[in-house]
């Protein structure tokens, strides 16, 4: 793939941010009860953050597509979503470690967690469709619905454990009413270079995907072209 100096920057930062994350991770302090498990909190927490930024970026793209019938749009809106589906796996996978020691089982159908697989599904489906629809534009205005309607799963999820109380604890941040984290402060400053790094991650791979989708679409078209004209050359012949 050609690099451009924005790919490069994005790539550039991403790393930064990540070894800084990992160097804080690494030396932030064990906690009282939990010892060096809560450091999953500094990769579970902003992969669940991610997931959320790339079903909202799903919708959104979603959105514009609608309103300006530009392809990019379709292609980015597409690779959010496939981005979102990776670090919904990667929040279950790191939550169920978590869970292990400190419930005593990998998983249980809590709010929180019942909605998060849920979205998997949303999600898959909402690629399935995209499989299933051979016309370009209407398999954009199809996707665009439904990644709109799914970004629904967002407050729903972030909410789900103060409207349905089970074993997940409540929001790590609470960003309705007062804002208020309810961790160790200093375990605050780790999460937030987790989710700024996570951030940079999301946006790297959203322009690399989205890049890639440009060119197998573009392929895809050349192929069609191709197609056409020699069953147009064929027709040309059997009618001379």
């Amino acid at each position: 793939m050609k690099r451009d100096l924005t790919t490069t920057l994005l790539g550039g930062a991403t790393v930064v941010t990540l070894l800084i994350a990992v160097g804080l991770g690494l030396s932030a302090p064990l906690d009282i009860n939990q010892g060096s498990l809560v450091r999953l909190m500094f990769v579970h927490v902003p992969s669940a953050w991610l997931s959320y930024l790339a079903y909202g970026g799903t919708g959104l793209f979603g959105l514009l597509y609608l309103l300006q019938r530009q392809r990019r749009w379709d292609r980015l809106a597409m690779a959010s979503a496939e981005i979102g589906v990776l670090f919904t796996v990667a929040t279950i996978v790191g939550g169920m470690l978590w869970a292990k020691p400190t419930w005593g089982t990998y998983w249980v159908w809590d709010a929180r967690l019942t909605t998060t697989a849920l979205s998997l599904v949303v999600y898959g489906g909402y690629l399935l469709i995209r499989s299933l629809i051979d016309d370009p534009e209407r398999r954009a205005r199809v996707s665009a619905v439904v990644g709109i309607v799914g970004t629904l799963y967002v407050p729903v999820n972030y909410m789900a454990v103060e409207w349905w109380r089970g074993v997940h604890q409540t929001q790590t941040l609470k960003l309705l009413g007062k804002p208020r984290f309810d961790a160790a402060p200093i375990y605050g400053w780790v999460l937030l270079m987790a989710v700024v790094a996570f951030t940079f991650l999301y946006l790297y791979m959203l322009r690399v995907r989205g890049t890639l989708a440009a060119r197998e679409e573009a392929r895809e078209e050349r192929e069609l072209m191709n197609e056409l004209g020699v069953s147009h050359a064929r027709v040309e012949v059997a009618r001379g």
